[in-house]
Parts: C-alpha cells; structure tokens; sequence
C-alpha cells in the first residue's frame, strides 16, 4: 500500500491502471477509521481494480466553536487498518496541497438543502463538505465514489453536487 501527500504523487500511482483502464474506487474520509469506513473499502475492493482511500481533515467544513484543530488525526492507525482491507492507496495531503497557499477561487455552494437539519445550526459546514468532495474528485477521477449512509443529509447534498457539476 502506497502513502501519497501530493496531487503529482496521486497522479502518478493511478497513471498504471489509467492506463489500463482499471477501475479506480475512492473513499473520501477525514481520517479517525472505524469499522463503517472500513466496510466502505471493502465493498469498493470487491468491484474496483484499486481503491484509493483520502484521510483529509477539511478545515472549510468547521465553523466557529467547532474545533478543527483538536480534531484526532490517527494517520499511523488507520494506515495499519487500511492495510489490513486492502486499500491500495492513501491519499493524505494537507491543506496547503489541496488549497493553495492563496485563498480559494471556487467553493461549492449547495443550495436550500444545506439549510435545513443540522445544517440549520452548522451553517457553511456543507458548503465545506462539496467543495472539497469536488475538489478530491477532480483529483481522483474514481470510476466509483464509496460513501456512508449514516448522515443522510450529506449523502443527499454529495448526490446533489455530483449531479449539478455533472461528476458521474
């Protein structure tokens, strides 16, 4: 399993199977692996030729009194966890690689949706989550995204923006 911190590094160890026109299955997360991650990856090994697992701790998606730095960031323990299921990349860049060291030129803005539900008293926190779903997309390009069902609304709103930006 490879470690990559660096969109050119990602680049570089999906080229072999772009070119092969292997299927690429991708499972964004913020890190902190527990077992529903895990079945993730394991459902995208069971139909993709290589499965490419993000642990990005998106400061975008926290707003005041939420608390990005005390975020747990166990990259060593959920390499040993994604080792054990397959996963044959990690894609662990930090804010700077995905964001530039200038402000960002694009943020996604979902819509009504992300008003509603928890989103009532998170607000940009969704708008937080498309922009770097979007972002990490456009730098994997999977053949197929895993994602959880257990925040409803941010399956909807991921669905949503996949949709408008025409990423299926």
């Amino acid at each position: 399993m490879k470690t990559e911190t660096t969109i050119q590094g990602l680049t570089a160890s999906l080229a072999p199977a772009r070119t092969t026109k292997k299927l690429i299955g991708f499972v964004p997360t913020m890190g902190n692996l527990h077992e529903g991650h895990l079945t993730l990856v394991r459902a995208a090994k069971k139909i993709c030729d290589v499965v490419v697992v993000s642990i990005f701790v998106n400061p975008i998606q926290f707003g005041a009194g939420e608390d990005f730095d005390s975020y747990p960031r166990t990259l060593e323990q959920d390499s040993r966890l994604l080792a054990d299921v397959g996963c044959d990349i990690i894609f662990a860049p930090s804010v700077e690689q995905m964001y530039g060291k200038h402000p960002r030129l694009t943020n996604i803005r979902v819509g009504q949706i992300t008003n509603d539900l928890c989103g009532e008293s998170r607000p940009g926190h969704f708008d937080g989550v498309g922009t770097i779903v979007k972002r990490l997309f456009e730098i994997v390009a999977p053949t197929k995204a895993y994602f959880g069902e257990k925040d409803f609304q941010q399956l909807q709103i991921v669905k949503k923006m996949v949709a408008k930006n025409n990423l299926k």
